[in-house]
């Protein structure tokens, strides 16, 4: 599992982790019911603290994309349609998001927006 933590980002290292793990799950790179790396070696491949890392489990858990079994270890929880979908329509929302403001930065009036969006989306892929 490839994890990558900036020092330089906003955001928390726990919460790296949770974003780079869902997004994992969600583009199929870690399969159902996989093994993941136990809290213990994750937090020391990473080089952070071990309660760091059991945050981001903690997390992960409650938000159904991963299942720990007390002794064995934590694994890709069963897909969860609904989830996996839920998931992709906040990540589309958070790039939706910067489009916005950078359109607002720009002047672009949302007309505009609207017609590059529908030019975009209608295009062959």
């Amino acid at each position: 599992m490839d994890i990558i933590i900036s020092n330089t980002s906003d955001e928390p290292i726990y919460q790296q982790i949770i974003d780079q793990v869902k997004k994992m799950i969600i583009a199929g790179e870690v399969a159902e019911g996989e093994a993941l790396p136990s809290i213990r070696q994750l937090a020391k491949d990473l080089r952070i603290s071990v309660i760091t890392t059991k945050r981001a489990y903690e997390e992960l858990e409650r938000e159904g994309f991963i299942r720990s079994v007390q002794g064995k270890g934590s694994y890709v929880a069963p897909y969860n349609r609904e989830i996996i979908r839920e998931s992709r329509l906040k990540m589309i929302e958070e790039k939706l998001r910067a489009v916005i403001d950078e359109s607002k930065t720009l002047n672009i009036s949302l007309e505009e927006v609207i017609d590059i969006l529908r030019y975009l989306y209608q295009e062959k892929a």
